[in-house]
């Protein structure tokens, strides 16, 4: 598949949140998204979130591929981090996915080391209000039809 900039196909922040909220159906922790692109230039977003266990980490990024193929057609640029799954890497060109074993996450503490990034609101979605496994645009992106 080709990789195409997400700006084209919808907003960049609302694509990081919608997949922030498909994150929190995995029961992804921690969740936050910063506003990088003003500091770097090379990404707009980091979205961080964490996992308690590796199988926990690999579950939440195979989620976050999974809706976001199945959201906007496109899988994520370049992954790194599956095989021992303390710190999956999925780059979406306008916004990189972290997903960190809790202890990786403490450890390497990019919240600090970004803390003049702008946070943005994630209003996370609870697991428990997605109807099934597979959540539909309308429930992990408002707005979105």
């Amino acid at each position: 598949m080709t990789a195409t900039p997400v700006s084209t196909l919808e907003s960049s922040e609302s694509m990081v949140l919608a997949v922030a909220r498909g994150a929190s159906a995995k029961k992804a922790t921690d969740t936050t998204v910063l506003r990088v692109g003003p500091l770097i230039g090379i990404t707009e977003y980091f979205l961080i979130t964490s996992g308690s266990n590796p199988r926990q980490v690999r579950t939440i990024a195979e989620e976050i591929e999974r809706l976001f193929r199945t959201l906007y057609g496109l899988s994520p640029m370049s992954v790194e981090g599956y095989d021992d799954a303390r710190w999956v890497l999925l780059d979406f060109g306008e916004f990189v996915v972290h997903v960190f074993i809790d202890e990786a996450r403490s450890y390497y503490d990019i919240e600090r080391l970004w803390s003049d990034a702008e946070r943005i609101d994630v209003d996370v979605v609870s697991p428990e209000s997605f109807t099934s496994s597979n959540p539909t645009k309308s429930q992990v992106s408002p707005g979105v039809q």
